[in-house]
């Protein structure tokens, strides 16, 4: 699996927890941490300081910082759908692809292709065709330019 992948499946953990707790983002990637590495830590040993995901902590962070403002540009473009009434994964994969869109700069087109990937794995099959129209419409406002999505 390639790492920016698998940093895109931890901070969707990261946002996870953060929304269904309404814990604060650093509570979060901390409990993220100690989770991850607690159960490949020796009982003999003391526990070793887990590496850390730089990039997962960006998304994390910076999607949640922004989450008020994301969640503007998902309402404006989701028809009949409120942000709170998604399901938590799903609003969390339309904030965080937003984010890395309009704020890391990565291409639309691959930043759409992952977050698709990412509600296969962790999101219902009904879940795909509307993630990727939301990106796709919120693509098309905030980055007109932009080459259209697969």
């Amino acid at each position: 699996m390639p790492a920016r992948r698998r940093s895109r499946q931890r901070a969707l953990q990261v946002l996870y927890q953060w929304d269904a707790r309404k814990q604060s983002i650093e509570e979060a990637v901390e409990s993220f941490y100690v989770t991850l590495y607690s159960a490949e830590d020796d009982p003999g040993k003391p526990p070793a300081q887990p590496p850390q995901d730089p990039f997962m902590e960006s998304l994390a962070r910076g999607t949640a910082a922004c989450a008020a403002e994301l969640d503007q540009l998902i309402a404006s473009r989701a028809e009949n759908w409120r942000v709170e009434r998604m399901p938590i994964v799903d609003r969390n994969i339309l904030r965080m692809a937003i984010f890395e869109m309009r704020d890391l700069g990565t291409p639309p087109a691959i930043v759409i292709d992952e977050a698709l990937e990412i509600a296969r794995r962790y999101s219902e099959e009904e879940a795909l065709p509307f993630i990727n129209g939301v990106l796709d419409a919120v693509r098309r406002l905030i980055l007109p330019e932009s080459v259209a999505a697969p």
